[in-house]
């Protein structure tokens, strides 16, 4: 078959890019393998009518308003191979099926990669976080621990004062704040660790120790941990799209990569804060382009 355009990711950039598509009568493939990076999480916030939505019942509501329209469909597979041709792109999808499409969204999001920590993915989404601006509220004014290798943990901790002011910052053995930050923070009351970090325990996903790996402990009840984002689109060297430092995919500001035909939206374009309302906001700018994009082809 040939469509209007493939979307290759069912997050809320490549979802809310098949809304705007459906609804322009354009022919659409959904390509999702069902895997999205907030599945760990109990809820989404932020999203106006939709704050404290789950994330399963955020993809549940989305399918079943995209697929209202006729002109849209779903495969749930993962995509293992993209190809350029003259009439636009095939896709090949781990079933062996061949979809084609004049135009091809990449929408695949990115990937988390966090300190080699035991007992992380314990209490990753539902008592240790990333985002303040997602889950600040739920933990505030809770004793809160910062963990970050980046130095923009000084950022993160200024912000975190709003919710709690109960904060130890932790760097995990390296030395990353300045000796003014540290003045700032610990005038403020704000303890600091540097010490490397062995093992975060607790129960039923509930964070109640930091264990450091000189023996010390600290007891918090949850925190915000700060990953490294890498790119989950894989089709870089099918593609010979340009890519940024981090391994997102360069557009231009609607959407479209160094490649003709081929666009980019939400986190794959590295979208920054990772939020879902930016990467929805995204899908239906880029969903936007390629109709026009199309419109024009068409009128020649």
């Amino acid at each position: 078959m040939m469509c209007d355009c493939a979307i290759v990711g069912g997050g809320p950039a490549g979802l809310n890019a098949a809304l705007v598509l459906g609804r322009a009568r354009r022919s659409v493939a959904v390509i999702d393998n069902n895997q999205p990076r907030n599945r760990v999480t109990h809820a989404s916030h932020g999203f106006i009518t939709r704050d404290n939505v789950t994330p399963a019942e955020f993809r549940r509501i989305a399918y079943e308003e995209i697929l209202r329209y006729p002109s849209v469909r779903h495969w749930q597979v993962d995509v293992t191979h993209i190809r350029k041709t003259e009439q636009g792109f095939e896709i090949k999808t781990q079933s062996d099926e061949i979809i084609q499409a004049r135009k091809v969204i990449l929408a695949t999001g990115l990937r988390e990669v966090f300190p080699d920590i035991e007992g992380l993915h314990d209490f990753y989404g539902s008592s240790l976080f990333n985002c303040p601006y997602c889950d600040g509220w739920e933990l505030r004014d809770q004793p809160l621990v910062i963990v970050s290798e980046e130095a923009g943990i000084f950022h993160t901790a200024k912000i975190m004062y709003n919710w709690s002011q109960d904060l130890v910052v932790c760097t995990n053995g390296l030395e990353i704040l300045t000796e003014e930050q540290q003045d700032i923070l610990l005038s403020k009351g704000l303890r600091i660790m540097n010490k490397p970090i062995k093992a975060f325990t607790g129960k039923n996903r509930m964070l109640e120790e930091v264990h450091f790996t000189d023996g010390t402990w600290i007891k918090r009840s949850g925190g915000f941990i700060t990953p490294t984002f890498v790119s989950k689109a894989a089709f870089g060297e099918q593609l010979g799209y340009e890519t940024t430092a981090y391994g997102g995919i360069v557009t231009d500001p609607a959407g479209r990569s160094s490649v003709a035909g081929l666009y980019a939206a939400g986190d794959a374009a590295y979208v920054r804060p990772s939020q879902v309302i930016y990467a929805a906001a995204a899908g239906s700018k880029v969903a936007m382009t390629v109709n026009a994009d199309l419109t024009d082809e068409d009128f020649l």
